[in-house]
């Protein structure tokens, strides 16, 4: 009897790894039959292109959705966004793909974002001004952060089948909201935009026309229950589970307070399965570009503008998420962010052609940091070995530790590796190897499946 395959797809950085492509390929390759999202919700961004130039951007679909008879599972504790799945919905139609709410699974106790959060975090978000945390705009950490504070009104997607019962949340939600933000409409500089969200928690009549549009969801989607997700996941064959963001932006273990409201660990993963039953081994692959790459706001200590020439085609700078910045390979973040995952069986690369392109990319293995750095105790200007167990000096879930950490990386500036030759995909790889004592499986010589191949073995034209 086939056995399930059970594997992991994490991010390694700041997010815009790759981690689109490459479960695309491994869909295709070990034939994958779902991808379950553990984390996140609405905020995420995987891109996948087509040999044939066709591309998404995937939110809520599990990434291999291009891929006929891959289903997707959001899996508690994912936050559903029901009427941006419908919008995500329309746009993979035009891309090709006709069955995808069909394909799909989402746990009844999903928690759901609505209008209302949406309007909140961005009130939020205007709010902190030129402190601001760095945001999507889509309403997950609100979503969250509600929840945490009224738990009554926590609205999951098992609730949208009940009209009424929905409806009486939805409106404790809106008039909490309301409550909290009308007194503060001229306090941010941006009033004007501030006000355009503060009219969605005005309107008492948003509630029931949201709901009517969510509810198309839920009559093609019913709300799964605890047993239909374990026979998804106990089904023979290869199920992926597909991370959003990246450890660097960790709720726990990322720099506060520019990091997401989920956990991007295999913890994460271990506990989504272990829900469902299954208790079977999980692999897990980390996903890293061959440079570093964030959006928004919060430290990239190797960042470089001068590599703004490096094309970025499906990452713009404008929106909610801010500019998107690029850095050079950096040994310290790359340790850090290894430490915390944990041991992996593998490491999963994209951007590799960037080496054809591109000759002035060197290792950050030291930060220098301001003399003015917070706490005199700890030295940046150390190997990434001693770094490395200084940022991991921290408790359990020491948030105030993270964010004195995030302090420190915005005072450092990067101190690279002297007198090396220029970078090629093999010296790339095999430094990486060397510092992560993990082996490359799979390179990315390019933006499509056929693309990436197993390291070693160059992915020919088609």
């Amino acid at each position: 009897m086939t056995s399930t395959r059970l594997v992991s797809v994490l991010g390694l950085g700041f997010g815009d790894c790759g981690k689109g492509l490459f479960v695309d390929y491994l869909c295709r390759r070990w034939r994958a039959h779902t991808v379950v999202r553990f984390n996140g919700g609405a905020q995420a961004g995987h891109n996948v292109v087509l040999p044939d130039g066709r591309h998404h951007t995937f939110s809520q679909f599990g990434a291999g959705s291009f891929v006929a008879g891959v289903a997707t599972l959001l899996a508690y504790p994912v936050i559903v966004h029901p009427t941006a799945l419908l919008v995500e919905e329309a746009f993979l139609r035009r891309a090709g793909v006709h069955d995808g709410l069909r394909r799909m699974m989402i746990d009844g106790r999903c928690r759901v974002t609505t209008p209302f959060h949406q309007a909140a975090g961005r009130m939020r978000e205007l709010e902190r001004g030129a402190q601001a945390h760095g945001s999507c705009g889509v309403g997950v950490g609100e979503t969250v952060r509600h929840g945490l504070e009224h738990p009554q009104q926590i609205l999951r997607y098992a609730d949208l089948e009940t009209p009424a019962a929905a409806l009486e949340k939805l409106d404790a939600i809106r008039r909490t909201l309301l409550a909290q933000f009308e007194p503060l409409c001229a306090a941010p500089a941006n009033d004007a935009e501030y006000a355009a969200e503060l009219l969605v928690l005005r309107d008492a009549s948003m509630a029931w026309r949201w709901l009517e549009r969510a509810r198309e969801l839920t009559r093609i989607i019913r709300p799964a229950t605890r047993a239909m997700v374990a026979e998804r996941l106990h089904r023979a064959g290869t199920v992926l589970f597909e991370g959003a963001q990246g450890v660097l932006l960790d709720e726990w273990r990322g720099f506060r307070p520019h990091t997401t409201w989920s956990s991007i660990h295999p913890e994460s993963v271990a506990a989504v399965a272990a829900d469902a039953g299954q208790h079977g081994r999980i692999e897990h692959l980390g996903v890293l570009r061959s440079y570093m790459a964030r959006h928004g706001q919060g430290p990239l200590p190797s960042h470089d503008p001068a590599l703004d020439r490096l094309a970025e085609p499906h990452n713009a700078s404008a929106g909610w998420q801010g500019n998107f910045r690029r850095g050079h390979p950096d040994a310290v973040l790359l340790r850090y962010a290894l430490a915390v995952a944990g041991p992996l069986d593998g490491l999963l690369v994209s951007h590799l052609d960037v080496f054809d392109r591109e000759n002035t990319l060197r290792w950050c293995v030291a930060y220098d940091a301001a003399e003015t750095a917070q706490d005199s105790a700890i030295c940046l200007r150390e190997d990434a070995t001693g770094l490395v167990k200084t940022l991991l000096a921290s408790a359990e879930n020491d948030l105030a530790h993270q964010a004195l950490l995030a302090g420190l990386l915005a005072s450092a500036s990067p101190h690279f590796e002297t007198g090396a030759a220029a970078m090629s995909a093999s010296t790339f790889v095999a430094d990486l190897e060397r510092l992560a004592k993990v082996k490359v499986l799979f390179g990315a010589f390019g933006a499509t499946h056929q693309k990436v191949g197993e390291y070693g073995i160059r992915p020919s034209p088609p």
